[in-house]
């Protein structure tokens, strides 16, 4: 392990343009679970760490070891067969000439349960936010109060927030608990069919990073409805999403990883209180064959060279 922290000091100085690849070939996974257990994770106020041993949070089981071995190597056979067949999840010749793909849908109950909603509440705030199915169980409604009335525990400074994501939990598994994302690279812009209100939302694409000190990192960008009772489809670039860790907007700016996405969000803070609604058809890609663009964010640096 000393190696490899000396390893990724010494590739500090060059992660500008290899920030997504230095190391990961031989180390990636070695890095991301040792290195993550000297990050401390932010806890909500009044919340206490976990300080259990690791060794007491395994269970040892010989019938869960031999039922875990039949299990992931039926899903390796089951890859097997998907990569000769098809590709990432599609039929060849959609993959090869399909310009769109829904990703999320709302058609039911269970469409629906692949989403959380929170709120400010997790903090002490006030806001509320809730889920429902749409008329004739066609569409997902985020509605829900938001309430700006900061918390008197002391420490919140901030607050009247509600936010939806997609279940991360729900993303398949590969073999021996291999993660498996979204692979978005045939596409180059987010298409949403929604019906709103008139707020602005932030959308949240979350990627799964290399390395542990990159787990905060998110990329965002800005959906405006225009409210009323028509429904509207909105076209998003992804080269327009920005990069942030913890709320901050990063000086260096680096294009979304269309390879590694994790999960979507919504966010709504627009510190209007007050009921919101914002109803959604689809969630999808597209492929834009007009939108030549790849980042739309300058790069400077910072040390001059001479």
């Amino acid at each position: 392990m000393a190696v490899a922290f000396k390893l990724l000091a010494s590739a500090c100085h060059f992660r500008e343009c290899q920030r997504h690849k230095v190391l990961h070939a031989f180390l990636g996974p070695l890095i991301t679970n040792h290195i993550s257990k000297m990050y401390s994770s932010y806890r909500r106020p009044g919340t206490s760490p976990d300080k259990a041993p690791v060794w007491k949070q395994i269970d040892f089981s010989t019938e869960k070891i031999v039922n875990g071995i039949k299990k992931h190597f039926k899903l390796l056979k089951t890859e097997i067969v998907e990569h000769a067949t098809t590709y990432d999840g599609q039929p060849l010749h959609i993959h090869l000439w399909g310009q769109t793909r829904v990703v999320w849908k709302f058609r039911s109950r269970i469409d629906l349960n692949r989403w959380i909603a929170s709120s400010d509440i997790e903090i002490g705030g006030k806001s509320e936010a809730y889920l429902k199915l749409g008329t004739n169980n066609k569409s997902a409604v985020f509605y829900g109060t938001l309430n700006t009335e900061v918390p008197r525990d002391g420490e919140t400074k901030y607050s009247g927030y509600c936010g939806y994501k997609a279940n991360i939990q729900r993303l398949p598994q590969g073999f021996f608990n291999r993660k498996k994302y979204y692979n978005w690279t045939k596409f180059n812009s987010l298409y949403l069919r929604v019906r709103g209100d008139g707020r602005p939302w932030m959308i949240n694409i979350f990627t799964d990073p290399y390395f542990s000190h990159q787990k905060d990192d998110t990329y965002h960008y800005f959906m405006f409805t225009r409210g009323g009772p028509y429904w509207e489809e909105i076209t998003i670039p992804f080269s327009k999403f920005f990069l942030c860790n913890q709320g901050r907007v990063q000086d260096h700016q680096y294009p979304l990883w269309l390879d590694k996405i994790s999960t979507i969000g919504f966010t709504l803070g627009d510190q209007a209180a007050g009921p919101f609604q914002l109803e959604i058809d689809f969630i999808g890609l597209l492929m834009d064959r007009t939108h030549t663009e790849e980042f739309a964010y300058e790069q400077y640096e910072r040390n001059t060279k001479f």
